[in-house]
């Protein structure tokens, strides 16, 4: 057996140094953010991207958790949130104006691939739009998040209460019964009145049409104090992640057919885009998970009713996930 060599203190203090510095690497490995994984930055990876988004409040918050994700992950990013309506976002991730951006599964699917039968299963109207964007337009579509952002009916608890109308089955049978209660009032800028997953094919489903007088066009922003108020329309037209239904106390009516389609939000890309960056996919299938209707109804009423930035609510979203240290 060998003997036991003597270790002097400088020896000592070296072993030491270099034991500390490794725990701490392995701590600090270990803190790290989840987007610090998916480093950008290296030489496989263009690491530059540009953002957009439409221009309302849920597409900036969206916007700018990708903005924040990409940039903790190394890149460089270019912020083009609130391009406008969605036709615009759509065309400038066509034209290479943006490298990616949010959008609806129903919206690819009826809007810009022209389709007609809206599909209700999640899964397979995400597989249908990604299968024939990526065939036709070189777009990719990655996971989209369990979130629905999609047409409801709204009222106040008290008017449904007292006309008995607790889903549209029932608001049909209150349009045919007791029509001058039947009132209905919708944004003007969400073209609900001439949209295949809108009021045609809502009252087709149903069997029931509403009278033309009982409709009522207005900005979007102001249906929702219509409807509190019962004076103007007692039924409102609303989306479903909107941070405004819990701060008016408003009810949703029951869309008991499920007519309305699924509008589940992807982050969308050109296929070259994701082929220089491969881990964007799993990167934004970790964000997506986690962003649900009720989380998403949650930020967007930071932005709408108490008045915060996207920046600011994406970035604490982000943080409380462990997405950005």
């Amino acid at each position: 057996m060998q003997a036991m060599r003597e270790v002097s203190p400088t020896t000592l203090v070296l072993v030491l140094v270099v034991f500390i510095a490794g725990c701490g690497g392995q701590g600090s490995s270990g803190g790290g953010s989840i987007a610090e994984e998916f480093d950008l930055s290296g030489p496989q990876a263009t690491a530059q991207f540009s953002v957009g988004s439409e221009d309302f409040a849920e597409q900036r918050v969206l916007g700018q958790i990708s903005i924040q994700a990409l940039e903790a992950a190394g890149a460089d990013v270019t912020d083009r949130t609130g391009l406008g309506g969605n036709e615009a976002v759509r065309q400038a991730l066509l034209d290479d104006d943006i490298s990616l951006y949010w959008e609806y599964t129903a919206t690819g699917w009826l809007v810009f691939l022209a389709n007609t039968d809206p599909i209700s299963d999640p899964q397979e109207q995400y597989q249908a739009v990604a299968k024939q964007d990526l065939e036709e337009n070189d777009v990719e579509w990655l996971q989209p998040a369990p979130a629905n952002n999609t047409y409801t009916i709204v009222s106040s608890p008290e008017t449904a209460q007292e006309l008995g109308v607790e889903n549209v089955s029932d608001l049909a049978r209150l349009v045919e019964e007791n029509p001058e209660e039947a009132t209905l009032c919708f944004g003007n800028e969400n073209d609900f009145q001439s949209r295949v997953d809108g009021l045609p094919g809502l009252e087709q489903a149903y069997g029931f049409e509403f009278p033309e007088e009982n409709l009522i066009i207005t900005p979007l922003d102001t249906v929702y104090e219509f409807v509190v108020q019962g004076e103007r329309c007692n039924f409102g037209v609303a989306f479903l992640t909107s941070g405004l239904l819990k701060e008016r106390d408003l009810k949703i009516i029951e869309d008991d057919e499920n007519f309305f389609a699924v509008y589940n939000p992807a982050p969308t890309m050109k296929d070259e885009t994701l082929r220089e960056n491969p881990r964007l996919e799993q990167l934004f299938a970790q964000i997506s998970e986690k962003l649900d209707t009720e989380t998403l109804r949650e930020l967007n009423s930071r932005v709408e009713v108490d008045g915060e930035s996207p920046e600011a609510v994406a970035g604490d979203w982000l943080q409380e996930n462990g997405f950005v240290g």
